[in-house]
């Protein structure tokens, strides 16, 4: 089948190969025609699609650059300098035009440096896997972006969450923790998104593998990242349910690069309140 420069683009931003199989222990990092090919893509169209939405990140930083607002939060960010910081999640965060992408070009005028830690589909559950991985780089603040995907559902009519909600709170804390324990961090969590379940429902690629979210469930995992109690950018609340279009693919849940420099900019103003 043919694909649609949209259903490319969606592909690339969604299933990122160079995230989840290039990033397996033991395995070695697949080279850019071996990532082209698992996506049914000609290498000149990968490459060309990748370089496309690294200028976007970067356009979408220098955009808010521009603006006096956002180097005022930058210079108000509680940050020493050469701090080292993580943005930790799932396909929010790992998208190659992500807020934290965006994110870590505005800290360069702070001297400060962000390292990824994040990959499509992680579920709380998976991201306690790779929280030791955080741990060992001793930063000095880790960014959570977590538990969209705990709130998935599969089917025309699903009866469960992917991860039971219950489930969802331990691991939260489990993650808090953690990072709260082992490490001298400070965290700033960022609660999932809403999302536009009527698009999800309907979408090319989610439908086809049953993939469903309703934003009751995403409610819930936004409430429990509020209950931790640590300092809280809730996105749930701030963005709207379901968010403005023009925030949203055509999937309903991954955010355009509109919607990643949005979010850029609500992690930016709520961090930079932060004492």
């Amino acid at each position: 089948m043919q694909l649609s420069t949209e259903q490319s683009r969606w592909l690339l931003k969604v299933l990122q190969p160079e995230q989840t199989l290039g990033s397996l222990p033991g395995v070695a990092a697949l080279s850019e025609a071996v990532r082209a090919a698992l996506l049914g893509l000609a290498p000149e169209v990968y490459a060309a699609e990748q370089a496309r939405m690294l200028a976007g990140a970067k356009e979408a930083a220098r955009e808010l650059l521009s603006q006096a607002a956002v180097t005022a939060m930058i210079d108000r960010l509680p940050l020493k300098q050469g701090a080292r910081i993580v943005a930790f999640g799932d396909s929010h965060t790992s998208d190659p035009q992500s807020w934290a992408v965006i994110l870590k070009e505005l800290l360069t005028a702070r001297g400060a440096s962000m390292a990824i830690n994040a990959a499509p589909g992680d579920t709380t559950t998976h991201r306690l896997i790779r929280i030791g991985e955080v741990v060992a780089q001793q930063p000095d603040w880790i960014l959570f972006l977590v538990g969209v995907n705990d709130a998935r559902t599969q089917g025309p009519a699903p009866t469960k969450t992917l991860v039971d909600h219950q489930e969802t709170v331990r691991n939260l804390r489990e993650l808090h923790q953690r990072a709260s324990h082992e490490t001298k961090a400070r965290c700033l969590w960022i609660t999932p998104p809403p999302v536009n379940e009527e698009r999800v429902s309907t979408h090319w690629g989610l439908s086809r593998f049953g993939v469903r979210f309703r934003n009751e469930d995403v409610a819930r995992v936004a409430a429990a990242v509020r209950d931790i109690g640590a300092p809280t950018v809730d996105l749930f609340s701030i963005l709207g349910t379901p968010p403005a279009p023009e925030l949203l693919m055509d999937d309903g849940l991954h955010l355009t690069l509109a919607g990643q420099r949005r979010l850029a900019f609500e992690v930016m103003r709520g961090w930079s309140t932060v004492s």
